[in-house]
């Protein structure tokens, strides 16, 4: 989507873009470790020392006897030999370390730039609070992690679509600083499908947190039919014996129900959101439409395939990729509509 010539600094625009790219596949290593029951191989939170692998035998050894403390060991894994420990280690340790290098190139070119008077002065406070939303994140982060170490199989879905719901706010804020930070702030006023932009960017980040109740359920490998569940349009089950309000969060029939009828409800307002940017003036928002729509299509789709496959590695996190894209093209767009 073309835009206007830039206002301002383009080394900050490449900066945050690089971070925005790094949380994108964060939240697909994040993605990867819940979806191999990797999250909760590692029993400790040591923000520094914590950077540094298991490097010897008995390192790997005394790693494995914290992992056996756990229910998820004592319950679903007993047994498990060292190379199979390995293998969800690293998958937890790498998401942890790309944490911590995410915090460094975010926060040492912050200062030099700081430094060097290159950050407009409406950028510093976004700035300095996409820097403790980073910060909170990594707490957050051990927060879920600690909710599965003990009597839980998983961690808790409540605090893992806290920690989704977290990364997709940085990702969201970055994107924004760094059209900001390139395109500066155009005085002319909003476009008409300013609301219509909102609204989507909301609604999506809506089915991003239902997705995560999905995964952190495991709701996603049960009804595996579409576009009824197991022939019918309410399952079986939905409520499982709970009220509504507790089963809107804990049932997994009526967890996976909600999700797919927000899919529907995301593909009509991306289709009125994109017959309205066509009818736009701005040739980049006319390029919007077809992006939003191509990449609801595509994302729909994938949600589809996932389901049908009872949510396959593979495609399960092709399905989160589509959900991050989508989310930024929205961003992107909420962003574009009041820049005009």
């Amino acid at each position: 989507m073309p835009f206007a010539r830039p206002q301002t600094s383009h080394a900050i625009f490449i900066w945050l873009m690089i971070v925005a790219a790094m949380v994108s596949a964060m939240i697909l290593i994040g993605g990867a470790t819940r979806l191999t029951d990797s999250g909760l191989s590692i029993t400790e939170w040591r923000p520094v020392t914590g950077a540094v692998p298991p490097l010897t035998e008995a390192g790997w050894q005394s790693e494995l006897e914290l992992y056996r403390s756990t229910t998820e060991y004592q319950l679903q894994n007993r047994g498990m030999s060292m190379e199979e420990f390995q293998f969800i280690y690293w998958w937890e340790w790498g998401h942890r370390f790309l944490g911590r290098m995410i915090g460094l190139v975010f926060a040492v070119p912050l200062v030099i730039f700081w430094v060097r008077g290159m950050i407009p002065g409406r950028l510093k406070t976004p700035l300095i609070v996409l820097l403790l939303l980073g910060g909170l994140q990594g707490a957050i982060g051990w927060w879920m992690v600690s909710s599965g170490l003990v009597d839980r199989l998983d961690v808790s879905q409540y605090r893992l679509a806290t920690h989704l719901g977290m990364a997709f706010v940085i990702l969201g804020l970055t994107i924004w600083l760094a059209l900001e930070a390139r395109y500066g702030v155009n005085s002319r006023s909003a476009d008409r499908t300013a609301p219509w932009a909102a609204g989507f960017w909301a609604l999506v980040f809506l089915q991003v947190i239902l997705g995560a109740f999905v995964a952190g359920l495991d709701a996603g490998r049960i009804f595996t039919t579409w576009p009824l569940m197991e022939g019918r349009l309410i399952p079986d089950g939905y409520l499982g014996g709970m009220g509504w309000l507790q089963a809107a969060f804990e049932s997994r029939p009526a967890v996976q129900l909600h999700h797919r009828w927000t899919a529907y409800l995301v593909t009509v307002c991306a289709l009125l959101f994109a017959m309205a940017l066509w009818r736009s003036r701005d040739s980049s928002l006319r390029a919007g439409a077809i992006w939003v729509g191509a990449a609801t299509v595509f994302q729909v789709g994938l949600g589809i395939m996932t389901l049908v496959h009872a949510a396959p590695l593979s495609l399960s996190l092709l399905h989160q990729a589509g959900a991050i894209a989508l989310f930024s093209i929205a961003a992107v767009l909420a962003w574009k509509t009041r820049r005009i």
